[in-house]
Protein backbone atom coordinates (compact mmCIF):
# COMPACT_ATOMS: atom_id res chain seq x y z
CA UNK A 1 0.00 0.00 0.00
CA UNK A 2 1.24 3.44 -0.83
CA UNK A 3 1.10 5.64 2.25
CA UNK A 4 1.41 9.46 2.51
CA UNK A 5 4.79 8.93 4.15
CA UNK A 6 6.04 7.03 1.13
CA UNK A 7 4.74 9.73 -1.22
CA UNK A 8 6.42 12.44 0.81
CA UNK A 9 9.67 10.51 0.88
CA UNK A 10 9.63 9.73 -2.81
CA UNK A 11 10.62 13.29 -3.60
CA UNK A 12 13.85 12.90 -1.66
CA UNK A 13 12.90 15.11 1.29
CA UNK A 14 10.40 17.59 2.61
CA UNK A 15 8.46 19.73 0.21
CA UNK A 16 9.26 23.41 0.06
CA UNK A 17 6.24 25.38 1.27
CA UNK A 18 7.08 28.03 -1.30
CA UNK A 19 6.16 25.54 -4.05
CA UNK A 20 2.52 25.73 -2.94
CA UNK A 21 2.40 29.42 -3.66
CA UNK A 22 1.21 30.72 -6.95
CA UNK A 23 4.05 30.96 -9.41
CA UNK A 24 2.67 34.13 -10.92
CA UNK A 25 1.80 35.84 -7.64
CA UNK A 26 3.19 39.35 -7.63
CA UNK A 27 4.47 41.09 -4.54
CA UNK A 28 2.38 44.06 -3.38
CA UNK A 29 3.58 47.46 -4.52
CA UNK A 30 4.69 49.64 -1.63
CA UNK A 31 3.77 53.36 -1.37
CA UNK A 32 7.46 54.20 -1.69
CA UNK A 33 7.62 52.46 -5.07
CA UNK A 34 4.53 54.33 -6.23
CA UNK A 35 5.96 57.67 -5.10
CA UNK A 36 9.24 56.92 -6.85
CA UNK A 37 7.45 56.04 -10.08
CA UNK A 38 5.37 59.20 -9.90
CA UNK A 39 8.46 61.34 -9.24
CA UNK A 40 10.32 59.82 -12.20
CA UNK A 41 7.30 60.20 -14.47
CA UNK A 42 6.82 63.79 -13.37
CA UNK A 43 10.49 64.56 -14.00
CA UNK A 44 10.23 63.15 -17.51
CA UNK A 45 7.09 65.10 -18.35
CA UNK A 46 8.62 68.27 -16.89
CA UNK A 47 11.75 67.87 -19.01
CA UNK A 48 9.77 67.25 -22.19
CA UNK A 49 7.43 70.21 -21.74
CA UNK A 50 10.03 72.65 -20.39
CA UNK A 51 10.87 74.28 -23.76
CA UNK A 52 7.18 75.11 -24.21
CA UNK A 53 7.02 76.79 -20.81
CA UNK A 54 10.31 78.58 -21.44
CA UNK A 55 9.08 80.11 -24.68
CA UNK A 56 5.75 81.00 -23.09
CA UNK A 57 7.53 82.82 -20.26
CA UNK A 58 9.60 84.89 -22.71
CA UNK A 59 6.42 85.84 -24.55
CA UNK A 60 4.69 86.79 -21.29
CA UNK A 61 7.53 89.08 -20.19
CA UNK A 62 7.31 90.85 -23.56
CA UNK A 63 10.58 89.67 -25.05
CA UNK A 64 10.49 90.16 -28.84
CA UNK A 65 13.84 89.06 -30.28
CA UNK A 66 12.50 88.99 -33.83
CA UNK A 67 10.44 91.50 -35.80
CA UNK A 68 6.75 90.73 -36.36
CA UNK A 69 5.68 89.01 -39.56
CA UNK A 70 3.08 90.42 -41.93
CA UNK A 71 0.16 88.07 -42.49
CA UNK A 72 -3.58 88.02 -43.10
CA UNK A 73 -6.40 87.28 -40.70
CA UNK A 74 -9.66 85.44 -41.34
CA UNK A 75 -11.14 88.52 -43.00
CA UNK A 76 -8.26 88.92 -45.42
CA UNK A 77 -6.79 91.98 -43.71
CA UNK A 78 -3.06 92.37 -43.34
CA UNK A 79 -1.93 92.18 -39.72
CA UNK A 80 1.35 91.79 -37.86
CA UNK A 81 2.07 88.49 -36.13
CA UNK A 82 4.69 87.96 -33.47
CA UNK A 83 6.97 84.94 -33.87
CA UNK A 84 5.47 81.61 -32.81
CA UNK A 85 6.89 78.84 -30.66
CA UNK A 86 9.18 77.35 -33.29
CA UNK A 87 10.61 80.75 -34.24
CA UNK A 88 11.35 81.50 -30.59
CA UNK A 89 12.85 78.04 -30.09
CA UNK A 90 15.13 78.40 -33.11
CA UNK A 91 16.26 81.79 -31.84
CA UNK A 92 17.11 80.32 -28.41
CA UNK A 93 19.06 77.49 -30.07
CA UNK A 94 21.03 79.99 -32.18
CA UNK A 95 21.95 82.02 -29.10
CA UNK A 96 22.45 79.37 -26.40
CA UNK A 97 22.49 76.08 -28.29
CA UNK A 98 20.09 73.19 -27.74
CA UNK A 99 20.89 73.12 -24.02
CA UNK A 100 19.55 76.65 -23.82
CA UNK A 101 16.01 75.31 -24.26
CA UNK A 102 16.34 73.71 -20.82
CA UNK A 103 17.47 76.75 -18.85
CA UNK A 104 15.86 76.63 -15.40
CA UNK A 105 14.87 72.96 -15.69
CA UNK A 106 16.64 71.67 -12.56
CA UNK A 107 14.64 73.79 -10.07
CA UNK A 108 11.43 72.68 -11.76
CA UNK A 109 12.32 68.99 -11.40
CA UNK A 110 13.20 69.49 -7.73
CA UNK A 111 9.93 71.38 -7.22
CA UNK A 112 7.93 68.59 -8.87
CA UNK A 113 9.59 65.92 -6.73
CA UNK A 114 9.01 67.83 -3.48
CA UNK A 115 5.40 68.51 -4.43
CA UNK A 116 4.79 64.80 -5.09
CA UNK A 117 6.30 63.73 -1.76
CA UNK A 118 4.46 66.41 0.24
CA UNK A 119 1.11 65.59 -1.34
CA UNK A 120 1.60 61.86 -0.83
CA UNK A 121 2.42 62.26 2.87
CA UNK A 122 -0.38 64.69 3.59
CA UNK A 123 -3.08 62.86 1.65
CA UNK A 124 -2.52 59.71 3.71
CA UNK A 125 -4.48 61.44 6.46
CA UNK A 126 -7.36 62.38 4.16
CA UNK A 127 -10.30 60.14 3.36
CA UNK A 128 -9.82 58.34 0.05
CA UNK A 129 -13.49 57.47 -0.49
CA UNK A 130 -14.30 58.29 -4.09
CA UNK A 131 -18.08 58.48 -4.29
CA UNK A 132 -19.44 59.60 -7.62
CA UNK A 133 -22.31 61.48 -6.01
CA UNK A 134 -21.56 63.30 -2.79
CA UNK A 135 -23.29 65.94 -0.74
CA UNK A 136 -22.25 69.56 -0.94
CA UNK A 137 -21.11 69.40 2.67
CA UNK A 138 -18.74 66.53 1.88
CA UNK A 139 -17.43 68.33 -1.22
CA UNK A 140 -16.66 71.40 0.87
CA UNK A 141 -14.92 69.30 3.53
CA UNK A 142 -12.81 67.38 1.01
CA UNK A 143 -11.95 70.53 -0.94
CA UNK A 144 -10.85 72.19 2.29
CA UNK A 145 -8.48 69.27 2.92
CA UNK A 146 -7.15 69.56 -0.65
CA UNK A 147 -6.71 73.29 -0.18
CA UNK A 148 -4.55 72.76 2.90
CA UNK A 149 -2.45 70.18 1.04
CA UNK A 150 -2.08 72.54 -1.92
CA UNK A 151 -1.05 75.50 0.25
CA UNK A 152 1.58 73.48 2.13
CA UNK A 153 2.88 72.05 -1.14
CA UNK A 154 3.10 75.51 -2.67
CA UNK A 155 4.99 76.91 0.32
CA UNK A 156 7.50 74.04 0.09
CA UNK A 157 8.08 74.39 -3.67
CA UNK A 158 7.75 78.14 -4.27
CA UNK A 159 11.46 78.92 -3.69
CA UNK A 160 12.35 76.64 -6.60
CA UNK A 161 9.68 78.29 -8.71
CA UNK A 162 11.30 81.66 -8.07
CA UNK A 163 14.75 80.33 -8.97
CA UNK A 164 13.51 78.75 -12.20
CA UNK A 165 11.67 81.88 -13.34
CA UNK A 166 14.69 84.09 -12.66
CA UNK A 167 17.02 81.71 -14.49
CA UNK A 168 14.78 81.70 -17.55
CA UNK A 169 14.16 85.46 -17.49
CA UNK A 170 17.92 86.10 -17.64
CA UNK A 171 17.80 85.26 -21.34
CA UNK A 172 16.22 88.64 -22.08
CA UNK A 173 19.14 90.70 -20.75
CA UNK A 174 21.80 88.04 -21.32
CA UNK A 175 22.60 88.03 -17.60
CA UNK A 176 24.47 85.34 -15.70
CA UNK A 177 23.48 86.32 -12.19
CA UNK A 178 21.66 83.07 -11.44
CA UNK A 179 23.57 79.97 -12.54
CA UNK A 180 23.01 76.59 -11.01
CA UNK A 181 20.67 75.61 -8.22
CA UNK A 182 23.07 76.07 -5.31
CA UNK A 183 24.50 79.30 -6.73
CA UNK A 184 21.02 80.75 -7.20
CA UNK A 185 19.98 79.84 -3.66
CA UNK A 186 23.11 81.48 -2.27
CA UNK A 187 22.65 84.61 -4.39
CA UNK A 188 19.01 85.15 -3.42
CA UNK A 189 19.71 84.54 0.27
CA UNK A 190 22.64 86.98 0.32
CA UNK A 191 20.77 89.78 -1.44
CA UNK A 192 17.17 89.37 -0.25
CA UNK A 193 17.20 86.99 2.68
CA UNK A 194 14.62 84.29 3.25
CA UNK A 195 11.80 86.53 2.01
CA UNK A 196 13.37 86.55 -1.43
CA UNK A 197 12.41 82.90 -1.91
CA UNK A 198 8.72 83.66 -1.39
CA UNK A 199 8.25 86.63 -3.71
CA UNK A 200 4.82 86.37 -5.37
CA UNK A 201 3.65 83.54 -3.10
CA UNK A 202 0.31 85.09 -2.08
CA UNK A 203 -1.16 85.65 -5.59
CA UNK A 204 0.21 82.29 -6.66
CA UNK A 205 -1.57 80.48 -3.81
CA UNK A 206 -4.78 82.47 -4.26
CA UNK A 207 -4.93 81.61 -7.94
CA UNK A 208 -4.51 77.90 -7.29
CA UNK A 209 -7.00 77.85 -4.41
CA UNK A 210 -9.66 79.64 -6.48
CA UNK A 211 -9.06 77.25 -9.37
CA UNK A 212 -9.33 74.25 -7.02
CA UNK A 213 -12.64 75.38 -5.54
CA UNK A 214 -14.11 76.22 -8.94
CA UNK A 215 -13.22 72.80 -10.38
CA UNK A 216 -14.54 70.79 -7.41
CA UNK A 217 -17.76 72.78 -7.08
CA UNK A 218 -18.36 72.71 -10.83
CA UNK A 219 -17.93 68.92 -10.89
CA UNK A 220 -20.36 68.58 -7.98
CA UNK A 221 -23.06 70.75 -9.56
CA UNK A 222 -22.72 69.02 -12.93
CA UNK A 223 -23.01 65.55 -11.39
CA UNK A 224 -25.87 66.59 -9.11
CA UNK A 225 -28.06 68.81 -11.28
CA UNK A 226 -27.01 68.41 -14.93
CA UNK A 227 -26.83 64.60 -15.16
CA UNK A 228 -30.22 62.89 -15.04
CA UNK A 229 -30.48 59.70 -12.98
CA UNK A 230 -32.72 58.17 -15.65
CA UNK A 231 -29.89 58.39 -18.17
CA UNK A 232 -28.36 54.93 -18.61
CA UNK A 233 -24.81 56.28 -18.80
CA UNK A 234 -25.20 58.61 -15.82
CA UNK A 235 -22.58 56.83 -13.62
CA UNK A 236 -20.05 56.87 -16.45
CA UNK A 237 -20.67 60.57 -17.16
CA UNK A 238 -20.31 61.44 -13.48
CA UNK A 239 -17.06 59.47 -13.23
CA UNK A 240 -15.70 61.15 -16.35
CA UNK A 241 -16.64 64.62 -15.06
CA UNK A 242 -14.92 64.01 -11.75
CA UNK A 243 -11.88 62.57 -13.52
CA UNK A 244 -11.53 65.54 -15.89
CA UNK A 245 -11.83 68.07 -13.08
CA UNK A 246 -9.31 66.14 -11.01
CA UNK A 247 -6.81 66.03 -13.86
CA UNK A 248 -7.29 69.76 -14.50
CA UNK A 249 -6.61 70.58 -10.86
CA UNK A 250 -3.61 68.26 -10.65
CA UNK A 251 -2.05 69.49 -13.88
CA UNK A 252 -2.25 73.10 -12.73
CA UNK A 253 -1.54 72.75 -9.02
CA UNK A 254 0.56 69.64 -9.03
CA UNK A 255 3.00 71.13 -11.49
CA UNK A 256 3.15 74.26 -9.47
CA UNK A 257 1.03 76.58 -11.55
CA UNK A 258 3.84 77.60 -13.91
CA UNK A 259 1.52 79.72 -15.97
Amino acid sequence: MVTPEILSGAGGGRRDPRSDRGVGAAAPVSPVDIDTAVVLLGAGVTAITHPLLYVKLLIQVGHEPQPPIIGTNLFGRKVLYLPGFFSYARHIVRVDGKRGLFRGLTPRIVSSAISTVVRSKLKQHVSNKDDIRTSLKKVVRETSHEMVVQCLSRIATHPFHVISIRCMAQFVGREVKYSGLIGSITKIFQEEGVSGFFVGLVPHVLGEVIFLWCCNLLAHFINTYAVDDNFTQAPAVRSYTKFVMGVSTTSRCGEGGWQ
